[in-house]
């Protein structure tokens, strides 16, 4: 049994939409809260969302995170609103500013100040999810127009977190901030007060609500954690802002050698493994440095031993969480 929310990320960037529902029921017949998913380049992550509701299932759902060199602020409050109108459940949808390399791909440069232009995105996002006309001109984005009024489910718009600067922006201008492979002790030293710091900046009366991306996996015959690990985190490890930040929180990594770095995360702690229970209660670490809600990355699971098997592993978290 833990204390607060525990969710779990939908392993795949899907071809099929079809792949998304039995983990969308899954969330519809469990204690878990939603079902989140990553930013998909295959079938996008709001449309795939939005299959759910087409079938019948309506949950909660969250985005971590969506990449802001995609879209203008416009269409981005107006996906997720459809996507919350779609769904008539609560949507989370926290934005990132990728690394350079992907903004300069897609812009022709990278961000001068990266913090700085989530900050002004998810500003202006929240302005027109509001409604009436939205007047905003800042380094980016002018923006001079409405979204046209309709009823919709709730929508949560965040900002993914990793370093104290960007943890200070979300504090200022988001609702909810997202992190990923965040150490506990790091939440509780690093980021938690740098919400609290941006959120007093701005005069807002609570920091935005945390919600933390935790790499994890189920023991079974035939797993291996360091497998296992390297198959959920690799791509990460290879970022400069990740290995950044878990230097930060004291860990031995550097991006040229990603397996060493996973194997670190296993020895830390910062990946989790083990049985249901185990999970349980290393969830709870989370919840208790002021972690609102767990998502759990089981990629790895899948990438090794299939769809199957992670379905199997979720329901007896299920039974934990009663």
């Amino acid at each position: 049994m833990t204390d607060g929310r525990v969710s779990f990320l939908f392993p795949q960037q899907p071809t099929d939409p079809r792949a998304i529902l039995p983990y969308g029921r899954l969330v519809r017949d469990s204690p878990f809260r939603a079902l989140w998913v990553g930013q998909s380049v295959r079938i996008e992550s709001h449309p795939a969302l939005a299959y759910l509701a087409g079938a019948g299932c309506q949950i909660p759902v969250g985005i971590s995170v969506a990449l802001t060199a995609l879209r203008n602020p416009y269409d981005a409050a107006l996906q997720a609103r459809s996507l919350a109108a779609l769904m008539e459940r609560p949507v989370s949808v926290g934005y990132g500013a990728a690394d350079p390399a992907f903004v300069t791909g897609l812009t022709g440069a990278p961000y001068a100040k990266p913090a700085a232009a989530v900050e002004e995105y998810v500003t202006a996002v929240r302005a027109l999810l509001r409604g009436g006309r939205v007047r905003h001109k800042g380094a980016l984005y002018d923006i001079d127009y409405v979204l046209p009024e309709m009823e919709h489910a709730p929508v949560e718009v965040g900002a993914g977190v990793l370093r104290p600067v960007m943890a200070r922006a979300a504090g200022r201008a988001a609702e909810v901030a997202m992190t990923w492979l965040t150490p506990p002790h790091y939440l509780r030293d690093t980021v938690v007060p740098a919400l609290a710091a941006g959120a007093e900046q701005a005069g807002r009366p609570r920091p935005p609500r945390l919600v933390a991306m935790v790499p994890a996996a189920f023991a079974g015959p035939g797993r291996n954690p360091m497998l296992l690990a390297q198959n959920t985190v690799m791509n990460h490890m290879r970022k400069v802002h990740y290995t950044d930040m878990l230097r930060r929180a004291g860990l031995d990594v550097d991006r040229s050698d990603p397996i060493a770095g996973a194997r670190e995360l296993v020895d830390e702690g910062v990946f989790i493994y083990g049985k249901p229970g185990d999970l349980a209660r290393e969830i709870r670490r989370y919840h208790e440095v002021g972690v609102d809600e767990v998502v759990l990355n089981v990629t790895g699971v899948v990438n090794l031993h299939g769809d199957a098997a992670l379905l199997d592993d979720l329901h007896a978290l299920a039974a934990e969480l009663d």
